[in-house]
């Protein structure tokens, strides 16, 4: 590929992959009018499979902050309590306006923003893949396989666990191999078969309806670890072994495989390529994450982006990407491991198991496991001070001059807010006025963050685009400049 192909189609931004996180990314950049374009291979989001089925509290308020998350509760089924291993965590009581797991397979989930990706005007070039690309200090050349070449300022890799992305730009994925494999279709069986879970010196297996035209759902422990993609014999052979018998199988609308390898990128980022999502880090799917933090991810990187794209702020932003969103992979991966230790059939194992059990039954332990579950505790160590610095803000309802707002609304259009809880008098922010939304505001209620519970009331908080809180304080000391300038570009005119 040639370095400069005069033949390139420009785009500020090429996001390579059209999933989730792929789409959730190219949302954010588009809000923030940054030309981005996605690759994807499919033709459509249409999905073969019952994948990713649940939205956790955190992702919700990330939807909720855009002003799209009512179109994914109505499409899905609310549910109180998360899953770890069997296990369930009640979340009613945690202080979100969404304390609850929405469950919605990935495949109704997409369509749904794929939609909100379509009103922003996001192209895409579909049924092709990622074959390479050269970067250079200005930008990439990305070849895609049907031979076009597109030329942009940053290439971002959401194309999933295999990422071709990341294998081209040298990002050593490290961790744990497989070791276990599971089988999970929908299927068509003649025969009656044994509906429910079952648990043996293999593993866990369950059978039960799917909810999809009387096909009926599978989920088999392996014998042996497997590898690649299972067809109806493996599948046969699976259930003959675990429940002696096929219960007359007779066609699958769907068969997939999934291991316990666990693995993440050493970076998600070198110079002008980044990655997100599964490309980014791989784990098993208990506790249902791993759709719910690439969408993270992409929120945390979306601004970002947009901002050193548009020269607002220089390059070294982008390093607080990795900085803040590889220790919360590193976290996933660790607790996603646990649960498949916890799910290990053997008598010490279950001893283990049911050790744990007793622990989450309290309500320290259980709020502390199930704010990791979903996202609500992620903390980024931007600085000391304030409880709230570096915590998600939470969706207060506010009282300013034009009425009544809750927090979410301010941050649809993804800009930062200073928000100054006096409630009067006109703050100047100087040059940041153009960057930074100002807004006047009184709160009478409490201020309480998961787990750790009630916080004092600032007089003034800066909130980023994906809703953390960057600074905390007095609106006339000096400390606030300098939280604008680390995050928002510097005092100059543009």
């Amino acid at each position: 590929m040639d370095q400069h192909d005069a033949s390139a189609q420009d785009h500020a931004v090429v996001v390579a992959g059209g999933g989730p996180t792929g789409l959730m990314l190219a949302g954010e950049l588009a809000i923030a009018g940054v030309d981005v374009a996605i690759v994807e291979r499919r033709a459509d989001q249409s999905l073969d499979g019952s994948r990713s089925g649940g939205l956790h509290a955190r992702t919700l308020e990330v939807l909720d902050q855009r002003g799209i998350v009512d179109r994914f509760v109505e499409a899905g089924q609310t549910h109180p309590a998360l899953g770890y291993s069997g296990l369930w965590l009640d979340i009613t009581d945690f202080p979100t306006r969404h304390p609850y797991v929405l469950a919605l397979w990935q495949k109704d989930f997409e369509p749904i923003l794929a939609g909100w990706i379509d009103e922003l005007g996001v192209p895409f070039y579909r049924q092709t893949d990622v074959a390479g690309f050269v970067q250079d200090d200005d930008g990439v050349e990305t070849e895609l396989a049907d031979g076009r070449v597109l030329r942009s300022q940053f290439l971002v890799g959401c194309d999933g666990g295999r990422s071709t992305v990341r294998t081209a730009a040298g990002i050593d994925f490290v961790g744990v191999d497989a070791a276990t494999s599971w089988i999970i279709a929908e299927v068509v069986m003649d025969g009656e078969p044994e509906v429910g879970m079952r648990h043996d010196s293999l593993g866990t297996h369950g059978i039960g309806p799917s909810g999809h035209d009387g096909l009926m759902r599978v989920v088999l422990t392996e014998r042996e670890l497997g590898d690649g993609r299972p067809d109806l014999d493996d599948l046969r052979a699976a259930l003959e072994v675990v429940y002696g018998s096929d219960f007359g199988l007779r066609s699958a609308d769907w068969i997939s495989r999934f291991t316990d390898m666990t693995r993440q990128a050493t970076t998600y980022r070198d110079r002008r390529v980044l990655l997100a999502g599964d490309a980014a880090h791989v784990h098993p799917p208990q506790g249902g994450q791993g759709l719910n933090i690439g969408v993270q991810d992409a929120v945390n990187l979306g601004w970002k982006l947009a901002q050193v794209v548009d020269g607002v702020s220089p390059g070294s932003l982008l390093d607080t990407y990795t900085d803040e969103r590889h220790p919360v992979g590193a976290r996933v991966l660790r607790n996603t491991m646990v649960q498949a230790a916890l799910g290990k059939p053997d008598d010490r194992h279950q001893a283990l198991r049911d050790a744990m059990s007793e622990l989450l039954e309290m309500d320290e332990p259980r709020r502390h496991v199930a704010a990791m579950l979903s996202g609500l505790d992620v903390h980024y160590d931007l600085s000391a001070g304030h409880p709230l610095l570096g915590r998600r803000m939470p969706d207060l309802d506010l009282d300013t001059a034009q009425g009544r707002i809750r927090v979410f609304d301010l941050l649809h259009e993804a800009r930062p807010v200073l928000l100054n809880l006096a409630g009067s008098g006109d703050v100047d922010i100087g040059p940041w006025a153009d960057r930074v939304t100002v807004v006047a505001a009184t709160h009478s209620g409490a201020w309480e963050l998961p787990v750790i519970g009630e916080v004092p009331a600032p007089a003034a908080v800066l909130i980023r685009p994906d809703g953390y809180v960057a600074w905390t304080g007095d609106v006339g000391k000096d400390d606030l400049p300098a939280a604008l300038t680390a995050w928002f570009g510097a005092a100059t005119d543009r």
